[in-house]
């Protein structure tokens, strides 16, 4: 076997491989021989088939087959023998097959660059803390009892916070404009899901009341036919219902899994789960400061084929946080949406491998262990689920991997220069802006109120 190998591009490889005729031919003759022993043909007995029929009428399928093995086989020997890391697959392309002359091919393929860590002791990250205080708790046990809300019908003028039914037709310039109707559409007022003004203009109204709002649709809005027009809305107010709390009791706490130990055991199981979320937030929000410090400090190329491969996996991502099951188009969301992202992602798994590689880390069994029985935690029977997990290593190498990423990045935390800055228990536990939600359009989102799951009209926001 010969190999030359070319650099294309900077971390593009043009790999050409000859493969000695007699090897290829012999191979080839090699299978027909051995179909010819079980060879059944019209005219001749079995195994009796001579071999110029057998290699006229089977040897060229027979030697596309040994050809394509070889060049599989003989790419990763060659790519073994020069010591090279591709990464991703290969483009292979055969230059000649004749028969009694070398098999030759070319690969083209993209190489892992080289990775110069930085001094992490250099890299400065903010780490956000904060306390659970009984404010929170209270704040929280509100946020609770919103989330088994039920709604009651009442015959008074709509306020802020009710549940309106309401029929609406748009109209432009006289004209009804496409996304502006709605029927027996639930909103609840304040949520701020339609253009300014829609749902203030029904505050004051009672059911069964028909009135026209005269809006302005917003001077930056998705859809550019309305883009700061002025439009009519007919709103008929069906039905106005207000919001009804649960008691804070005994059935109360129950729903919540509390049996025993009444308010104060129900606090403190509130109390601990917010801690606990606390703490994944402020990690969570370090470990993107750490991200951020080390892309910074990282000057690298990066494969292409794996910036590609990470888009295909963050537009699958997207389109089902926007909705599985709907008609979604894929090519609403082109790949420079997710570019930027997707190299971050790239880069920062070279440097968190390298560090692997250098530091010859493994996962910690101990932490393994902890990470299966969290997860188990969640299930009604956490010891099967354990014993799941451990008989199933495709399942339980997903748990190393995301340890090992803990165990690199604790490595770096420990060596970097971190201040801590306090903060209130709502502004650590915010959800940091993703770039995938900007991919989200108004017709994705879900009404407020409703239980039909109806998707929000033209004119929300």
């Amino acid at each position: 076997m010969r190999v030359s190998v070319e650099t294309t591009e900077y971390l593009e490889r043009k790999m050409t491989i000859a493969v000695p005729a007699e090897q290829v031919d012999t191979a080839v003759n090699t299978r027909l021989h051995e179909a010819a022993k079980n060879m059944n043909l019209k005219g001749f007995r079995k195994g009796k088939v001579p071999f110029k029929v057998i290699k006229g009428k089977f040897g060229k399928s027979v030697r596309q087959e040994v050809v394509g093995e070889f060049m599989s086989q003989t790419y990763y020997e060659a790519i073994s023998q020069e010591s090279l890391k591709p990464a991703g697959q290969p483009k292979i392309e055969a230059t000649n097959i004749t028969e009694g002359e070398d098999l030759e091919f070319t690969a083209i393929f993209e190489v892992y660059p080289e990775i110069t860590l930085p001094d992490f002791s250099k890299l400065e990250v903010e780490k956000l803390s904060a306390e659970v205080e009984e404010a929170d708790v209270d704040e929280m046990i509100k946020t609770l009892r919103q989330q088994r809300q039920t709604w009651e019908l009442v015959e008074r003028p709509a306020a802020i916070e009710d549940l309106v039914n309401i029929d609406y037709v748009g109209t432009l310039e006289g004209e009804e404009f496409e996304g502006g109707k709605g029927s027996g559409t639930k909103l609840v007022l304040g949520s701020e899901r339609m253009i300014p003004g829609f749902e203030t203009g029904i505050v004051g109204n009672s059911s069964g009341e028909v009135f026209v709002l005269a809006l302005e649709f917003p001077g930056e809005y998705h859809n550019a036919e309305l883009t700061g027009k002025q439009v009519e809305f007919e709103i008929t107010l069906n039905s106005v219902s207000t919001q009804v709390l649960p008691e804070i009791d005994e059935e109360f706490f129950k729903s919540f899994g509390i049996d025993e130990g009444g308010k104060q055991a129900f606090r403190e199981e509130v109390s601990s789960n917010m801690r606990r979320e606390l703490k994944v937030s402020s990690r969570s929000k370090l470990k993107n400061k750490v991200t951020d410090a080390l892309i910074d400090a990282v000057d690298v190329s990066v494969p292409a084929i794996l910036i590609r491969g990470e888009i295909q996996q963050l537009r699958e991502q997207t389109l089902q946080q926007m909705g599985a099951g709907k008609n979604i188009d894929p090519a609403m969301l082109p790949d420079d949406l997710f570019e930027d992202q997707a190299r971050r992602r790239v880069v920062l798994g070279l440097v968190l491998g390298e560090v692997v590689q250098q530091r010859q880390m493994t996962a910690d069994t101990a932490r393994v262990r902890e990470a299966v029985e969290e997860l188990a935690s969640t299930y009604e029977s956490p010891d099967e689920v354990i014993n799941w997990y451990y008989g199933n290593k495709e399942q339980l190498a997903t748990v190393e991997s995301t340890v090992i990423e803990d165990q690199v990045f604790d490595h770096i935390i420990e060596a970097a220069n971190v201040r801590e800055t306090k903060l209130s228990y709502q502004e650590v536990i915010k959800p940091e802006p993703s770039p995938a939600a900007a991919a989200n359009t108004p017709e994705t989102e879900q009404r407020p109120g409703g239980s039909d799951s109806e998707s929000a009209p033209t004119l929300a926001v």
